[in-house]
């Protein structure tokens, strides 16, 4: 049974191919049909998952948690996200990606609603644990949509329109959990409103997005596409899923571009989770941010990110598929951003607010194209497990940074005083950016393996 999957999360079957007739037509519909159903559906999975930060220093203040508390809670969903990106990535790409992405977001809003509704730490750290890996649901069957429905040389444009996702889901995450908590009864709020969201996104889900083009009665991207596989010899055999040795052993744990690039994420998602995670607390300890401008913070970082990602999108498939070179170029300007949160004092909230927004300008970039590389190098039906390893590599660096830095403000803020404390959480974040653009440096090569 575990091999072959669990009968509901089954593939649909390959139907008779269309016509030659309607195949153009209803290919265009059917790709635009799941680009957007899988944006829309993976923005709703930020709702549920990016909201708790917002209301990090209310949960503090009222149920008496302090920072390394809290450090717990998001660095234990930071591991778990990433083991449930793996894990669940390998078996999304035995399954039906409509189904398994609608139970994923099913079962985060059931779990969002459970943790608005109890005030136990102990239990809050589970369930938040818990709703990292069930996250892991989300962007696997996204990646193996996506692989089998666009063609390599529209990778990088594409995949830039649908990363969007992240940049809406994430900006409103923020901004919904800030409102449903200060006019519908405090931090719990901020789960329940985008919770219900949730629930309702996972029903369109299952009834708007498709499996492979094969189950539509059209052809491959291959066959569809054959100018974009010039070089590629095309078989006629029919296509077949990966066995979980072909997916983890051949596809991912013997490709050493693989290594590097996941090792590159583990930096890159220390700078970008930095602010994500602790911005509001820090701008409203030490900038004088209210609970709407923490928010607001979040949706700058997001929002910022949309026009950069689709431009290097575009320019890394015009480079002939460097994503490495092109996130090495964007990780540059966010030291410098950095640097300046570090020196600018407070009073100047608004400064803070524009090199933020550098931040999230470049930041995602790398985030995208990093999770588009493992498209690049691994077969288009190993997709979920190969952006699963990035990914863990990724949420690995979540974790060490939402522990290490809840750790750092509750000790070192108590040893010598708040200030201090976030001082040298600024300039580790400085060190990770550094790392990051070291490791980059060995990817300025690499091309797609197509």
């Amino acid at each position: 049974m575990l091999k072959k999957g669990f009968q509901i999360f089954s593939p649909d079957p390959i139907k008779t191919k269309l016509p030659d007739d309607k195949i153009e037509k209803n290919y265009k519909l059917l790709r635009w049909r799941v680009l957007e159903s899988t944006f829309l559906g993976y923005a709703i999975f930020y709702l549920v998952r990016n909201n708790l930060s917002t209301v990090a220093k209310d949960m503090q203040n009222a149920l008496y948690y302090d920072k390394d508390m809290i450090g717990n809670i998001l660095a234990i969903t930071a591991i778990s996200y990433g083991l449930g990106k793996f894990v669940l990535g390998a078996w999304s790409d035995r399954s039906n990606p409509r189904k398994f992405m609608a139970a994923g977001l099913f079962f985060s809003a059931i779990l969002n609603f459970i943790f608005g509704g109890v005030a136990s730490y102990g239990v809050h750290l589970f369930l938040w644990g818990l709703n990292g890996f069930i996250q892991g649901m989300g962007w696997p069957p996204c990646g193996r949509t996506m692989g089998h429905w666009y063609s390599i040389r529209e990778r990088g444009s594409v995949f830039a329109v649908w990363n969007i996702a992240h940049n809406i889901g994430g900006g409103i995450a923020g901004m919904l959990a800030a409102y449903a908590a200060m006019h519908f009864g405090g931090w719990q709020a901020a789960f329940y409103f985008p919770g219900a969201i949730a629930l309702i996104g996972s029903v369109y889900i299952w009834f708007r997005l498709k499996d492979t083009p094969q189950s539509c009665g059209l052809p491959p991207i291959e066959e569809y596409k054959k100018e974009d596989y010039i070089d590629v010899e095309i078989h006629a055999e029919p296509e077949r899923e990966l066995t979980y040795r072909e997916l983890f052993i051949d596809n991912i744990l013997r490709n050493k571009y693989l290594w590097v690039f996941a090792l590159a994420n583990f930096f890159v998602y220390i700078v970008r989770y930095s602010m994500l995670d602790w911005g509001p607390m820090y701008l409203r300890e030490i900038k004088d941010a209210t609970l709407v401008g923490g928010g607001m913070s979040i949706l700058i970082i997001e929002f910022a990110g949309i026009p950069s990602t689709l431009l290097m999108g575009w320019l890394s498939d015009k480079a002939g598929g460097r994503r490495g070179m092109v996130s090495l170029l964007c990780m540059i300007p966010i030291l410098f951003a950095f640097f300046g949160i570090y020196i600018t004092p407070a009073g100047y909230l608004w400064v803070d607010m524009v090199l933020l927004g550098i931040v999230g300008f470049f930041v995602y970039p790398p985030v995208m194209l990093l999770g588009v590389s493992g498209l690049d190098l691994t077969s288009k039906k190993a997709v979920g497990t190969a952006a699963g390893f990035i990914g863990l590599f990724g949420y690995l660096g979540r974790t060490v940074q939402a522990k290490g830095f809840g750790w750092m403000a509750e000790h070192f803020g108590k040893l010598y005083d708040k200030n201090f404390a976030w001082e040298m959480i600024i300039l580790c974040i400085l060190a990770c950016t550094v790392l990051s653009i070291i490791i980059l440096a060995f990817t300025w090569k690499i091309k797609p393996k197509a």
